[in-house]
């Protein structure tokens, strides 16, 4: 790597303003920086040290994201695994492939994996190479260094659609999302709501029969396999849990048909202690959304809907359904389109959480209600950050005369 990094120090004075291949700079920087660490120190006062920059910033939440991913593949294969089991034979097509070789145990870790691989690497890849054209793209023409941010991005979208969405969908989805929701804006730093949650609401709201429906959470074709948050839009007023045929600690852990990386809170919760014992996440995002949801299920408890089922749902049902947890870990925390005040992030944490439940329950047709909330408070949190400061002037100024 010294042999490598000496070879790069060579060739620098080439992208440097004034060399031969000065437009691509951006190119260079961005393959120097992700082999070696920087080159970059200050030269005048003050002087921070501190381990912590963009780069750590990135790979803690790509870390903080392995036990989503994983169960991404996990229950993607096992979801699938356990219709075929229940069929007794794999598909025609399917003998002589990998799965043919693995088997179709949902039992089995590997067959689960390989199974659900099938699925999630194909989205995940699309996500990256098109986002990554549409970066490169911008980063050229504007001479802007690349940045690690949409290596998280691009993990984030594939964890929050479902696994039989055609690809190119997902390419016209993390397009309108890097383009119109973040480049546009200026790049990196400078865009007003989550690029993921923009790319997926692009999706949701264009390709409606790919994002819902009973036929598509189970990776086998011509069947049908709802989600539970589906399953209680449908169920008895009286009785909704009824309509379940899951137990909370099976929600909880993520065994049932979802998103691809949305189902568990348990590896959300994990995600969540890494994020927290290292700074990078918000606290007071995450406990003011739990919060603002927990109030606003009970109040919706005390006044049932004869008519609505999800009236009667339990608090702790809503917080273990649909992607209330990765949600209010990942997307409401996303230190650029989240509120930057400490006081306004309380604000901005009720805001989504009573945002989440109240479309969730009042609107069943909109039953993922937490991806509209957090884009609405996306576009409240500078509002909500301006209040704040200037209620701080205003009392700093009474205090003073």
């Amino acid at each position: 790597m010294n042999y490598l990094n000496k070879r790069f120090l060579e060739l620098k004075p080439l992208f440097d303003k004034g060399g031969k291949f000065e437009r691509w700079y951006p190119l260079y920087e961005a393959t120097d920086s992700f082999l070696f660490s920087t080159t970059k120190s200050t030269t005048t006062a003050p002087h921070i040290r501190d381990a912590i920059d963009l780069k750590r910033i990135m790979i803690t939440v790509i870390i903080a994201l392995i036990p989503c991913t994983f169960m991404a593949l996990w229950n993607t294969g096992y979801q699938a695994n356990l219709v075929l089991a229940e069929l007794g034979n794999l598909p025609d097509g399917w003998r002589g492939g990998v799965m043919g070789l693995v088997g179709i145990d949902p039992h089995s870790l590997l067959s689960n994996l390989v199974h659900g691989a099938l699925y999630f690497l194909p989205i995940y890849l699309v996500t990256v190479v098109v986002g990554s054209i549409w970066e490169a793209l911008f980063n050229l023409i504007r001479g802007h260094e690349f940045s690690e941010a949409f290596l998280v991005t691009s993990l984030l979208l594939p964890l929050t659609l479902p696994p039989t969405i055609p690809l190119w969908q997902v390419a016209v989805g993390v397009s309108f999302g890097v383009i119109f929701a973040k480049e546009v804006f200026g790049g990196v730093g400078k865009n007003f709501m989550n690029p993921a949650l923009a790319s997926r609401a692009f999706i949701y709201f264009a390709y409606p029969a790919q994002m819902t429906g009973d036929q598509i959470w189970t990776a086998v074709d011509g069947l049908s396999s709802a989600t539970p948050l589906a399953s209680l839009a449908q169920a008895s007023p009286t009785d909704p849990l009824a309509a379940l045929d899951i137990t909370w600690l099976q929600a909880f852990l993520g065994t049932i048909p979802g998103s691809l990386g949305e189902t568990s809170t348990l590896a959300c919760l994990l995600g969540a202690a890494l994020l927290l014992v290292t700074g990078i996440g918000s606290w007071r995002v995450m406990l003011s959304m739990l919060i603002g949801a927990v109030v606003t299920a009970l109040l919706f408890g005390l006044v049932p809907d004869p008519s609505n089922p999800l009236y009667a749902v339990p608090v702790h049902w809503h917080l273990v359904l649909g992607g209330f947890a990765f949600g209010l870990v990942f997307m409401a925390t996303d230190p650029v389109s989240a509120a930057q005040t400490h006081t306004g992030q309380w604000y901005y944490g009720l805001l989504i959480g009573f945002l989440s439940i109240l479309i969730r329950v009042a609107n069943p047709a909109y039953i993922e209600g937490v991806m509209l909330a957090i884009l609405m408070g996306n576009v409240f949190a500078p509002l909500i950050d301006h209040i704040v400061l200037r209620a701080n002037v205003n009392r700093r100024m009474l205090r003073h005369g």
